[in-house]
Formats: structure tokens, C-alpha cells, sequence
């Protein structure tokens, strides 16, 4: 193989080999092929670094030891490197590189010299695997080393820029010294890699004289969502990599086209003053005309994205890639990596980098299953989701087939993280992006389920997508009241057919299928109607505010009144009961003392407070027995297990004396005064009659969502009952302790001991085993409401690494704002340090704020718990070590190091980009706080 690889050369090849010229050189050779445009290159392959290396073996010490011991290991980074140095560039080479130099630029031209760390040889290169016709090699090939997809080892080799024909052949020679660089070699001690093993390739290239400079990401890196991110400023690339310039951050929506940009004012660039040396870029103030105008507009946003698509598409995995602009708006590309995003703390990465963040919710989800729930209840909601929402997108028109390709995803709506139930939201969006209207709702969907941050989803379907789907809505939309009631009129049936079942167990497991395999063909009809009316409520809101500029609370104002449903005829019927006990004077002094309720209860029931008041207890309880607090956890009694408890649930009805009559002149009341002030804000009778039509349907469909609502809380009163029985016979034969016990087993677990396909035959002490995970659970507390969980890994190694999401905060004078660039919320102590030279210690447990950083600060950043930062993007050296740690990280933050006191208490929010001053806990939170 030759030393001196040239696009025209005996060598061309191999300039596509990365176990020659490294992954930064091999992949601009396939952009280059590819039709991209990359600065002009030639390289010194890795066997002249070995030709180099060997001359100076001789006089290096032995390797350096991996006990840790720091000055061993700097004292032999800096003999290695000294040997180097001080070598001569080889005579054999000097010739060939300066034609090939003078050849590309000229004898007075400017190079850039960059080195690279090379892979070990592989099975394939990946010119074989791309072919001449730079076409895309598989990610799976992606050799190991600096930039490579497994681990991007950045920022350890040197470069030097602007470099003449004289300089070109010590920058060569500083270029081979620096694999090892004291960072270098710790970082592969880190890794666990051999640190005296290092090949280097030199790439010498083109100096294009950029004005603006940029990096772009094809995902988000903190989050992996489908946005690109673009860091630009003004100058070379160098100002935004090692974060020295000012930079403006632009996202693109690659769905809709639409950017939106964070500016700052640009006080400094990265550039070459006249007179300035090879290899040493400085900084340069930005004229002031372009202090405030955002570095790149819109269009030419567009374009990098675009470009940085392409180049995603040829490589074949998300790309972080780095270019230039030159005067002439030609944009060059000279860097394209695998994206970095944030792993586990201590997970592996797969072959194509780190894990992705998989988020979890329950911001509304806690109303129906509150705190610790069993077994039992976890898979019975499992099947509901399941279920209902099949049905749901069955009836929006999603194709079977592609049902069938998210069959996997319906039974993992809901999770269970250590006994809570919580929603997996990549698996919501994904079902619910499989209809296009779904877009016109997203919004308030999301705030509805308290989705925020980076948990939020990317839009799928474009506006004429979106437009072509409107007639089915529409069509849905005007059959829905008739489709309402017949499944209404449907589950009445069910109700009595319930009503009526026999007492064995064949007769009830019968009946609980019959039911649920109905119910999947029925319950989308409750969940269209939600559909709709997210529809009807955002136009409703939004003419209201156009018209009147009042809020949506009045518009839910108008949305009083009309016919009751179900859910407020239990809550009548209830009222209803506690006048009738409160007109009995002993019956409501027993209920006012509160005596034992089943006493009172037997009382009641016997007849001895009167026939109409046994008659009226005895109904609420056939009628609405189902409805309690956690009415939706089938370990939880309700009145119809227990009908005594419907005592303690009216004693504040009869105690506050109230009633039916005042609770509907109060609805009443309500409906007029917000009708009232519809009169005044929209004097205006066409307009007023079209949102009081839109009130009207959003009226009706609330009805509908609440009589839904309690149709669920029959069926699940159902399962409890049917669950329960079944318990009972398997406690009366022995199989479990008590009838309850099954509210630690699934459904299929409890009917499989009838049927014969259950598959543990010791029921007791697998209830057993999970009520005693259960309760230990419960004394864990509840959990975050929206959580990020490192995907691809069982979920019990995986959740204690779960971090709260949050989403902007408001105006705070304790909140510093910046871009949060890897996530996870952490408190602790702040650490301000000036300069990379300090002791790794001082930063140990602590959150570490600087003012930028580089490679030299990696053993600072390993010690630390967080990392606050004045300079830096999402594609820093700080960001993307935060996101390679898996440690939280915000970067950007103005003034850091001036407004955040050195050991004051911080929380800083990586996601959301937030770091806020706090109080000093009463207590520490773990060893580093206390030994501080």
C-alpha cells in the first residue's frame, strides 16, 4: 500500500479505505464520488505514520501502565510524542507532497492538515463495500475509531489550518505526535482501548475560504427526533466546533419546511487576520452590519438541511455534518460523522451509536390508575388500549395491513414501571400518526397528555395529506350520532345480559369474552367521538378568540347545560339519595356519627328506615355500583362488592345538604351567564349563532365522552366482578389463599387456571411474589409524570437511569436559560472552573461550570454529575461528551460562570436547557454533597 494516497493516483482506492486514511477521510472520499462538493484532498496514509513510528521506536519507554497512575501516563505521552517531533519528514516523501500540494493549490496556496485515528483492518473496506460508484456502504461496517459510529473519539488528534508549501511538512510531523496527545491517550485507557496501538492518517486539503461556517444534524441529537439542527456563524468552522464564535441555532421541520431560529447577537468569528501564522486561527469581531441579521436565512437553512439529507441518505444513518459558505453562496462540505445522541449511563451503545430515549407518561393516565396497581388491573387496561384503539383506527380507514404491522405496538400502549401505569408515548404517536388528521389535533392532544420537551412527536403528514383525509372526517362526523346510539343501546343490552349470567365458572368466563370481544368491534366509536372533538374545540376556541378575544374557558363555558349524561345522573342519583337519608332523622344522625356503615347499611336494607329509602339504596347500587373513586383498578372494591360504602360516599352530600334542584339551577345559572357574556363580547347574531352551533356539537360530544366514560366503568366493573368470582372459587379450592390474591395475577393467568392453558402451576407463590413487589412499590411513591427511559434494553435496567422531562419554565430571576444538549434533570453543587488544569476531584459529584471547553476537559467532565457551559452547541465537544457520558448538559448559557456562585446549589434540566438556582436541601443527596 502506498504512503500517499491521491484521488488520480495508484492509491485512489484506498482513499475510500478506512484502515488508511480513517473514517473522516474515507467518508469525504464517498461524498466526493458522490457527487457532493468537498474541498480537494490528498492523504498520508496510516503506514507512513507506522514507517514514522518505527524510526523513533527505539527511543520511546515502555507503554504507559492502565493502573490509572496519571503522571506515568503523561510522561509517557509527552516522550512519545517529543520522538516525533523531533523526527525528520520523510525524504522519500518530501518531493511527492509538494507537487501533489502545488498540483491542487497552487505554490502559494493554503492547506488545511488534519489528522485522523485509524480503525483496525476489517473484513471489507469501505470503498469494496461502496464500490467505485461512491454508492452507500452498510452501517454495519462502519470501522471503529476517531468518528466512527460506535464512538466518535473527536476532538483528540490535531489540525492545523491555513497552512503554506514550508509548513505543510512539520504540520504533517506535529500531526502524527499528536496520537498522543495526553487527552488521546486517556480517553483510550477510558474506552479500554491499547493507547501505544494508535495508527494516524493526514489528510492535506484545500483551504476554502469560507465566510460562514455551520454544522448540521439530520436529528436532534438530545432526543433523536426528526428535525434537523443547524449551528452556524459567521467565519470558519472552527469558531462553532470549538464553540469560540458566536452562533445562531436554526430547526428545520423536514415535514412541513418551516424554520425557526434562536439568533444571538455576534459579537466575535473565527477567522485568519492578515499577517497571522499557519495553523492559528483567531478571533475577529463581526462587522457590525451583521451583528443582529440571523447567519443564514431561511432558504439557505433549507438548502444545508437538504444537503445534510442527502448525505443521510448515502451513509445510511443520522449524520452530523460540518461545512463552509464561501462569498459566492457555495456550500462546501468538509466533515460528515454518525450522530451522537445520549445513552444510558451505563448502557452499551449499538452498532449504530447510542441508545434512543424512550418516553413515558401519565400525565392524565393516573386519573383512571392512581399511584400502585396490580397485576390484574395492568392487563386489563392493557387489552382495553388494545382493543378499543384497534377499533379506532379500523374506523378512521388505516389500511389492515399496516394494522398488522403495528399489531406489536397496540399491546405496548401502557407499561408497567414498577407498578405504576404508565403511557409509552413513542408508540402513541406513531399509532396515532397513522392518521392524517391526527395533525390537526397534535397540539392539544400533547397538552392534554402532558406531553412536552423532547417528547413531543414529529409531524407526519403534510397539509395536503391532511386536506385529503377532511371528507372521511367529515363523513364520521355526520354519522356519529347515529353510530353514538347504537352503541349505546348496544351496551345497555350487554348490561342486562350481565345481569342475568349464571354463577359457574365456565358461565362467567364466557361471559367476561363474549363482552370484551365485542367491545373490540364497538368501543372506537367512543374514541372517534374524542377525535372529533379535539377537532370541534380547537375551531370552536379559535373563532371565539378571533371574534371576541376571549379564551377557551369561555368557550367551555357554553358548553353547560343541555341533556345529562350518564356520569351526572350518577352523581344525581347519589344527591338524590342523601336528601331522602337526610328527611329521616335517626337514619341521618346514624349516617352524620358516622356509625359502622354496614350496620347502617343492614338497617337500610331490612326495611327500618322506611321501604322508599331501602327501595332507593338498593337501586343506586344495581344501577350505579360500579362507580367509585379508582373505579378503574379491579383490586379496588366498589359498592357492588360492598354496597356499605355508599354510606361514607354520601355522608358530605347529607352533611352540606344538597341537592338535586340547586346543583341543575346552578348549571342553569352557569349556562346563562356564559351565554350572556357571548351577547356582550359578540353583539353580532351570525356570529353568535356560529359559535353557539359550535358549543352546541361540543356540548353533545362532551355528553358522549362522559357517557362513554362510565360505559368503561361498567365494563371494568365486569371484570372486577367476574375476576372476583372466579377468585373465590379458586380460593374455595385451594389454588390461592384468598380471592383477592387475584389481583396479582394477569387475566389470562386467572381464567388459564380454569381452562387449562395456564403455565405456572403454583398460583400462590407467584401472587405472592407480586403482592410483594407491589407493596414495596407503593412505598416508592409516585413517579415523574413524563419520564425518559433509555430504549433497547429490558426495562428494569433501564428505568433506573429514567430522568424527568420538563418543559419551559416561566419568567424566573433564578433560571438561567441555554439549549439543553444532553438530557436528564440533576441537582447538586456547582463546581466554576476557569481553566482545564484543575484537579479532576474538585468537579467529582459536582455540576461543572466553565466558560467553553475542549478535549482537554474530558476527565473534569467524567467526574462531574452535570455540566453548565457559556459557549457551545448541540454539536460542541461539550455536548456531544455530555451526550457520550450520558451527563446532563447545557450549553449556551450567557454568563455562567459570573451569575452562578462557586458551590451554589443548581438543578439543571438537559432536555429543556434550564439551570436553576435552588435552595440548600435540608439533607444531601448523596455522598458528594456530604463529603462537601
Amino acid at each position: 500500500m502506498t504512503d500517499l494516497l491521491t484521488p488520480t493516483g495508484a492509491g485512489a482506492d484506498a482513499l475510500a479505505d478506512a484502515t488508511q486514511v480513517g473514517n473522516k477521510f474515507a467518508r469525504q472520499e464517498l461524498l466526493r464520488r458522490a457527487g457532493f462538493r468537498v474541498p480537494e484532498f490528498f492523504c498520508l496514509s496510516a503506514t507512513a505514520f507506522d514507517r514514522a513510528l518505527d524510526a523513533v521506536r527505539p527511543l520511546l519507554p515502555a507503554p504507559p501502565p492502565d493502573t490509572g497512575d496519571g503522571a506515568a501516563v503523561g510522561a509517557w505521552c509527552a516522550a512519545a510524542r517529543r520522538a516525533l517531533r523531533e523526527s525528520a519528514f520523510p525524504v522519500d516523501l518530501a518531493e511527492p507532497v509538494r507537487r501533489q500540494f502545488t498540483a491542487m493549490v497552487g505554490a502559494d496556496g493554503l492547506v488545511a492538515v488534519r489528522a485522523c485515528v485509524v480503525p483496525a483492518a476489517r473484513s471489507a473496506t469501505a470503498g469494496d463495500a461502496a464500490g467505485a460508484s461512491g454508492g452507500r456502504a452498510p452501517a454495519s461496517d462502519e470501522a471503529v475509531g476517531e468518528d466512527s459510529a460506535v464512538d466518535p473519539f473527536a476532538g483528540m488528534s490535531d489540525s492545523f489550518l491555513y497552512v503554506d508549501e514550508a509548513g505543510v511538512a512539520n504540520a504533517v510531523v506535529r500531526c502524527w505526535a499528536s496520537a498522543f496527545n495526553p487527552q488521546a491517550v486517556r480517553y483510550r485507557l477510558f474506552r479500554g482501548l491499547d493507547p501505544a496501538r494508535a495508527r494516524v492518517a493526514v489528510g492535506i486539503q484545500r483551504m476554502v475560504p469560507g465566510t460562514r461556517s455551520f454544522v448540521a444534524f439530520t436529528r436532534d441529537p438530545r432526543d433523536g427526533s426528526h428535525r434537523h439542527v443547524i449551528a452556524a456563524a459567521h467565519g470558519i468552522g472552527e469558531g462553532v466546533v470549538q464553540e469560540k464564535a458566536d452562533v445562531d441555532h436554526f430547526f428545520h421541520d423536514p415535514a412541513t419546511g418551516r424554520v425557526t431560529a434562536r439568533t444571538v447577537r455576534k459579537r466575535w468569528a473565527t477567522g485568519r487576520p492578515e499577517g497571522a501564522a499557519s495553523g492559528t486561527p483567531v478571533l475577529v469581531p463581526v462587522p457590525a452590519e451583521l451583528a443582529d441579521a440571523p447567519v443564514l436565512d431561511d432558504k439557505e437553512a433549507r438548502t444545508v438541511a437538504e444537503l445534510a439529507t442527502g448525505v443521510e441518505r448515502l451513509f445510511g444513518v443520522p449524520q452530523d455534518v460540518e461545512g463552509t459558505i464561501t462569498a459566492d453562496g457555495a456550500v462546501h462540505l468538509v466533515q460528515a460523522r454518525p450522530l451522537v445522541t445520549a445513552p444510558a449511563a451505563d448502557a452499551p451503545a449499538g452498532p449504530e451509536g447510542a441508545r434512543p430515549t424512550v418516553y413515558w407518561g401519565n400525565h392524565n393516565i393516573t386519573e383512571s390508575f392512581p399511584g400502585t396497581s396490580g397485576t390484574l388491573t395492568f392487563s386489563q387496561s392493557q387489552e382495553f388500549y388494545r382493543r378499543s384503539f384497534g377499533d379506532l383506527y379500523r374506523r378512521m380507514g388505516v389500511p389492515a395491513r399496516r394494522l398488522r404491522q403495528n399489531a406489536h405496538r397496540l399491546t405496548r400502549m401502557v407499561g408497567y414501571l414498577e407498578g405504576q401505569v404508565y403511557y409509552r408515548l413513542d408508540d402513541w404517536h406513531r399509532l396515532h400518526g397513522q392518521m392524517p388528521v391526527f395533525e390537526l389535533v397534535r397540539h392539544q392532544w400533547e397538552a392534554s397528555m402532558g406531553i412536552t420537551g423532547p417528547a413531543r412527536g414529529a409531524r407526519r403528514w403534510s397539509p395536503l395529506q391532511v386536506a385529503r383525509s377532511m371528507p372521511r372526517l367529515l363523513w364520521r362526523t355526520a354519522v356519529h350520532p347515529w353510530q353514538v346510539h347504537r352503541f349505546l343501546h348496544w351496551w345497555d343490552r350487554q348490561m342486562e345480559e350481565i345481569d342475568a349470567v349464571g354463577d359457574t365458572p365456565e358461565e362467567l368466563i364466557a361471559l367476561y369474552r363474549r363482552v370484551w370481544d365485542r367491545a373490540e368491534r364497538q368501543w372506537g366509536t367512543t374514541l372517534v367521538n374524542g377525535l372529533i372533538a379535539l377537532v370541534v374545540l380547537r375551531s370552536g376556541t379559535a373563532l371565539l378568540r378571533r371574534w371576541t378575544g376571549l379564551g377557551p374557558q369561555a368557550f367551555v363555558g357554553l358548553m353547560v347545560g343541555g341533556r345529562e349524561n350518564r356520569s351526572l345522573r350518577a352523581v344525581r342519583a347519589a344527591m338524590s339519595l342523601g336528601e331522602l337519608v337526610g328527611s329521616i332523622p335517626e337514619l341521618r344522625r346514624a349516617v352524620l356519627d358516622d356509625e359502622d356503615p354496614r350496620q347502617v347499611w343492614a338497617d337500610v336494607t331490612a326495611g327500618r328506615h322506611g321501604a322508599a329509602v331501602a327501595d332507593a339504596a338498593q337501586a343506586y347500587v344495581a344501577r350505579y355500583g360500579d362507580r367509585a373513586p379508582h373505579d378503574l383498578k379491579l383490586e379496588e372494591p366498589t359498592p357492588r362488592q360492598r354496597p356499605w360504602t355508599v354510606v361514607p360516599l354520601i355522608r358530605p352530600l347529607v352533611r352540606q345538604g344538597s341537592t338535586v334542584a340547586a346543583n341543575r339551577a346552578e348549571e342553569q345559572a352557569a349556562a346563562a351567564r356564559a351565554r350572556a357574556r357571548l351577547r356582550e363580547a359578540c353583539p353580532g347574531p351570525v356570529r353568535r349563532g356560529v359559535l353557539l352551533a359550535h358549543a352546541a356539537l361540543a356540548r353533545y360530544l362532551a355528553r358522549v365522552r362522559e357517557d362513554a366514560r362510565f360505559c368503561r366503568t361498567q365494563l371494568f366493573g365486569m371484570s372486577r366482578d367476574v375476576m372476583w368470582r372466579l377468585g373465590a372459587e379458586l380460593a374455595r379450592t385451594g389454588v390461592l389463599d384468598d380471592r383477592l390474591d387475584v389481583a396479582d395475577l394477569t387475566v389470562e393467568e386467572v381464567i388459564g387456571a380454569f381452562d387449562g392453558t395456564g403455565t405456572v402451576p403454583d398460583l400462590r407463590a407467584l401472587a405472592a411474589l407480586r403482592r410483594a413487589d407491589r407493596l414495596r412499590w407503593a412505598g416508592n411513591g409516585q413517579r415523574p409524570s413524563l419520564l425518559g427511559v433509555p430504549g433497547g434494553l429490558p426495562l428494569a435496567r433501564a428505568l433506573p437511569h429514567a430522568v424527568p422531562v420538563r418543559g419551559d419554565d416561566g419568567p424566573d430571576d433564578q433560571v438561567l436559560r441555554g439549549i439543553g444538549s444532553s438530557g436528564g434533570v440533576v441537582r447538586g453543587r456547582a463546581r466554576v472552573v476557569l481553566h482545564p488544569g484543575a484537579d479532576p476531584d474538585l468537579a467529582g459529584g459536582r455540576i461543572l461550570v466553565a466558560r467553553e471547553t475542549d478535549p482537554g476537559w474530558l476527565f473534569l467532565m467524567m467526574s462531574a454529575k452535570g455540566m453548565v457551559v457559556e459557549r457551545g452547541t448541540l454539536l460542541s465537544h461539550t455536548a456531544i461528551t455530555g451526550r457520550l457520558l450520558g451527563v446532563p448538559t447545557v450549553v449556551a448559557v450567557p454568563a455562567a460562570t459570573r451569575a452562578i456562585p462557586d458551590g451554589a446549589w443548581l438543578e439543571i434540566d438537559g432536555s429543556a436547557g434550564t439551570v436553576r438556582l435552588i435552595p440548600e436541601p435540608a439533607e444531601p443527596t448523596d455522598r458528594a454533597e456530604k463529603d462537601d
